[in-house]
């Protein structure tokens, strides 16, 4: 795996780019990768950018539900239930995630800085 690789298909997961994340999958990205620059997970960063159908992409393709995204702070269900993703939310607790104490409040994401340097 390369770390461009990874890199690019943690921006299209948080851009919704559900075609360019398949293709880093089957390529063999390791979805539970966190990156030393961005200790962020690919899945909640998606969930976090409001991208659902990339959240359930990733958690069909192996994503663990209960992994923790040091940079964000949280867990995939903190997460969708911060975000509102009730299908994400209701995914989650049928995988066996139990809901858990409330994160502490928002900060800017990492993906929004890093997309802001894209820009």
């Amino acid at each position: 795996m390369s770390g461009g690789n990874w890199k690019e298909m943690f921006q299209a997961a948080c851009e919704g780019d559900i075609e360019m994340v398949k293709y880093h999958v089957k390529a063999g990205v390791d979805v539970n990768f966190a990156h030393p620059e961005f200790l962020s997970t690919p899945l909640v960063a998606s969930i976090l950018a409001g991208q659902s159908e990339v959240a359930h992409f990733l958690l069909d393709s192996g994503a663990n539900p209960g992994l923790w995204s040091e940079f964000d702070g949280m867990k995939p269900y903190q997460a969708a239930h911060q975000r509102e993703l009730a299908d994400v939310e209701l995914r989650l607790r049928a995988l066996g995630v139990a809901e858990p104490i409330p994160a502490p409040p928002a900060r800017r994401r990492f993906w929004e800085f890093w997309r802001g340097s894209q820009a």
